[in-house]
């Protein structure tokens, strides 16, 4: 059983969070977060902070994955089993703020093209990125400037890849999937024949609390919906040659997703580097050594998406008035390459 003596008490110094007072025992099932969590910010409704968990001379101490921003609003709580929460909240200290060097390095999908119906976007920074507040620096504006009111699904746990260079920013399905309420009283995000900016703001602060180097914006202009889902059998095949390790090459007749292109098509037996190319329509693997003289699978999974969130042979949105023609048992679809 734990044992809580009056005196516990939460610090924080350094950047590192202590709980005090406690003798800490054997870390729980559920683990240390169960018991001490830090927050960024007020709300009772924004997630926790990552970091590592320690005990140091008896103390449970709390070290956050990425440095507190000067001026920031954090509070502690913690919560020993059987006896009453402690809750501390601490402004960590303005200082020098870190030189800015952090930029968005890529928006995907790359295209000034995109679906009416296009589902989600990617933005990779040069540097890991601060997690808690990202919808706050991420705006849609329509041609005239104005901006679009709630385009996107702003899920209060965010989606960041594991290193935080990559934030996931989707589109409202309620606002692309026909039939539905939200699409009928708001309408769609996009529009098709318009022209919508999406920007960045450098206030949003990376992983050592410095803002952006700069404002970052991606302009493009909206077409029709896609409906269509990827056909592997359309897509062209460039094989190799035997005994070079010369590249693999598929060229899709329209963007795919980019981040799903990364590890959704795979060559069994062969390692290598993937890349992709021309605005997302090209995949090329260049293998670790050389090619055979002997046949070839390139295995795709069906989970692989377009832009507009298609998945191979299976449309994100099937209009019920429509008839059903297609449907995908396996998942996966092979392709044969032999190189030349």
């Amino acid at each position: 059983m734990f044992a809580l003596l009056l005196l516990s008490a939460i610090h924080f110094q350094g950047g590192v969070f202590r709980v005090s007072g406690w003798d800490a025992p054997a870390e729980p099932r559920s683990g240390w977060q169960s018991i001490f969590t830090v927050y960024a910010g007020s709300g009772s409704d924004v997630p926790p902070l990552l970091g590592v968990y320690s005990v140091d001379a008896g103390e449970l101490v709390f070290r956050p994955r990425f440095p507190l921003s000067p001026g920031m609003h954090v509070r502690a709580v913690f919560r020993a089993p059987g006896e009453s929460e402690i809750e501390s909240s601490f402004d960590v200290p303005a200082g020098a703020i870190p030189t800015a060097t952090t930029r968005v390095a890529q928006i995907y999908p790359t295209s000034n093209v995109l679906p009416a119906n296009a589902l989600k976007l990617y933005i990779y920074f040069s540097a890991p990125m601060q997690r808690g507040d990202s919808w706050t620096h991420v705006r849609l504006l329509r041609d005239d400037g104005s901006r679009v009111e709630y385009p996107f699904l702003e899920l209060d746990q965010e989606l960041w890849d594991r290193d935080h260079l990559r934030f996931t920013v989707l589109f409202d399905p309620g606002r692309i999937k026909r039939g539905l309420a939200s699409r009928a009283e708001a309408g769609p995000a996009l529009e098709p024949g318009h022209t919508y900016t999406l920007v960045v703001d450098r206030a949003w602060r990376d992983g050592r609390g410095a803002p952006l180097a700069a404002e970052f914006r991606k302009t493009f202009r909206v077409a029709p919906d896609d409906r269509v889902p990827p056909d592997p059998k359309t897509w062209r095949i460039a094989a190799p040659r035997s005994g070079t390790r010369d590249p693999l090459v598929l060229t899709f007749p329209k963007p795919l997703d980019y981040a799903l292109l990364q590890h959704e098509i795979e060559i069994p037996g062969m390692h290598g580097v993937v890349s992709v190319a021309r605005e997302e329509k090209e995949w090329r693997f260049v293998p670790e050594t050389p090619w055979s003289a002997r046949e070839y699978q390139v295995v795709i999974r069906t989970t692989l998406e377009d832009v507009a969130g298609n998945h191979i042979n299976r449309p994100f949105d099937v209009d019920t008035f429509d008839p059903i023609t297609k449907s995908v048992s396996t998942e996966t679809v092979t392709l044969q390459v032999r190189p030349r």
